[in-house]
């Protein structure tokens, strides 16, 4: 099947036929924090990926998100060690998140595309996480948005391909460019139509009405993060209301981690422990 054919046919794949959740089934909803909270400490390297497993067993948290762009290695020696010290502490890396760029217009950049995804299956296997949050891109400028879609849709299948020999899912994340909006990210992970290809939910990138959007995706969803803002029907900030999040991903049946990605002013090292004590009350008290 071609890639045009693949999103062609998107279409005609029945709504119920893809979602990770389904509405009437009891949620099971578990609380994380995506290191990327943290992105300044681990960048200057004041914050260990180490301390993130301490951390979660402080503030009472299941598991790690852990966004790759500060691993000091992919080495065993690196990864084994992390592994081993969050299973002592009881604590799941569940996920990674890394740099992704699927809307590439030529096949030798989509092959170099999903030679990386394989890598970073590798590393995710490695490390026992199950999921990886991965990004669309960007249209290259002078193409079509839907002809962007059949190569983001091309390089999310074949890496879901690989990620399925390793048992993970591959999280098409909305961070803008093509995954702006609700209908294009169902469009592209209906075409790849794979149990590994699915929707990490950003409950605070959607550019306006993104409540009524995510409500869109949810059902698709694996991965959910929880912002401290969001977007209004004009696309004005306001602040997040995380207990009306908290209950659409319940009535929805959804099953598994609501993760604490931090991007506001306050210093992480005061906000992330408090915000996470409200988290953990919200996914106690939606919990099925």
């Amino acid at each position: 099947m071609t890639r045009r054919q693949m999103l062609a046919t998107a279409a005609s794949v029945p709504a119920a036929a893809l979602p990770a959740g389904a509405a009437g089934k009891r949620a099971r909803l578990r609380t994380a924090i995506c290191a990327y909270s943290f992105r300044d400490a681990l960048a200057k390297k004041t914050m260990t990926y180490d301390s993130l497993v301490h951390l979660a067993v402080d503030t009472g948290v299941d598991g790690l998100d852990l966004t790759v762009y500060w691993f000091p290695s992919t080495s065993n020696d690196f990864l084994l060690p992390l592994r081993g010290l969050a299973y002592r502490n009881g604590v799941e890396i569940y996920s990674i998140s890394v740099r992704t760029n699927m809307c590439q217009p030529t096949a030798e950049l989509r092959e170099k595309e999903v030679a990386d995804v394989k890598k970073w299956v590798d590393v995710a296997a490695t490390l026992g996480a199950g999921h990886i949050r991965v990004f669309g891109g960007t249209v290259p400028k002078g193409e079509r948005e839907d002809r962007a879609a059949e190569w983001a849709a091309e390089v999310l299948k074949r890496g879901a391909e690989y990620a399925g020999t390793r048992g993970v899912i591959l999280g098409l994340e909305n961070h803008g460019g093509i995954t702006a909006r609700a209908e294009r990210i169902l469009e592209i992970v209906k075409a790849v139509n794979s149990p590994w290809a699915a929707v990490n939910l950003d409950t605070g990138n959607f550019d306006r009405d993104a409540y009524g959007q995510i409500a869109m995706i949810l059902p698709y969803a694996v991965n959910v993060q929880f912002k401290t803002e969001i977007r209004d029907e004009g696309g004005q900030r306001v602040e997040s209301d995380w207990e009306r999040l908290t209950k659409m991903v319940a009535d929805a049946g959804y099953r598994g981690y609501m993760a604490l990605e931090y991007e506001a002013k306050e210093d992480p090292a005061t906000a992330v422990p408090r915000l996470l004590g409200r988290l953990n009350a919200l996914a106690k008290k939606y919990n099925g």
